[in-house]
């Protein structure tokens, strides 16, 4: 006589039993439950919101002035050329035609890029010693032309930022270079344009929270003559 008569075959499997089966069900579902918490639980990533850039603080001689040695002043707000010069073409863009080469003196600038990218084109970045003056950009237009600006240093205290942006941008100012304008203006007020600590009102006026650069020119008495500049970003 067959020694399995009797038992039932259904469900029978070898190595192993209902309570086996049962416990790695349980287990497979509790798995299946941890994933799909897992999937609809964790919160979307926050979209990151673009920040704009303060605007490029700039004071242009107009069209038709006699150019001299400047085209006008630009003040930034810090030495990294990555950061400030994309702000600077997007206002010199419309103005000049597009911006296709700048150019500095390496003594002011700690790292100078070769190229930029700036409003969907890129800008090729040289720089020149002794070429170029310390304290002047150079900029190049693709079959437009060159313009020279004075740079502020950006450190430099709002009162003497707004003379040299107005000296240099004057439709008859004086025949200086970049350095000569700063060197003017540090010898006439006795103190460095940039190691005079500044106010809460400067610090503001840094921000961007003052008026438009003063049309006062350094060394002048009365009304200024003509409107001959454009003040941008201030």
């Amino acid at each position: 006589m067959d020694s399995t008569e009797g038992i039932p075959n259904t469900g029978f499997h070898a190595g192993s039993s209902p309570a086996k089966d049962e416990t790695r069900a349980a287990a497979e579902a509790a798995r299946r439950r941890v994933r799909i918490m897992s999937a609809t639980l964790l919160p979307p990533l926050p979209h990151a919101e673009p920040v704009a850039a303060p605007a490029a603080r700039l004071a242009l001689k107009t069209d038709g002035t006699s150019r001299g040695l400047l085209d006008g002043a630009w003040w930034p707000r810090s030495r990294d050329l990555l950061s400030e010069l994309p702000a600077l073409t997007d206002v010199l863009d419309p103005l000049w035609g597009r911006i296709t080469r700048i150019a500095v003196n390496p003594e002011h600038w700690p790292v100078i890029p070769h190229k930029i990218p700036v409003g969907g084109h890129i800008v090729k970045v040289g720089w020149f010693t002794p070429e170029i003056d310390p304290h002047k950009l150079l900029l190049l237009s693709y079959g437009a032309g060159r313009w020279d600006l004075l740079v502020v240093p950006p450190e430099t205290a709002a009162e003497s930022a707004a003379r040299l942006m107005a000296a240099a941008s004057e439709y008859d100012g004086p025949p200086l270079t970049a350095s000569a304008l700063i060197a003017a203006e540090e010898a006439r007020h006795g103190v460095s344009a940039t190691d005079r600590p500044r106010g809460p009102e400067e610090a503001w006026e840094d921000e961007g929270g003052a008026p438009a650069v003063s049309t006062a020119v350094p060394g002048r008495t009365g009304p200024p003559g003509p409107a001959s500049r454009l003040i941008i970003g201030m």
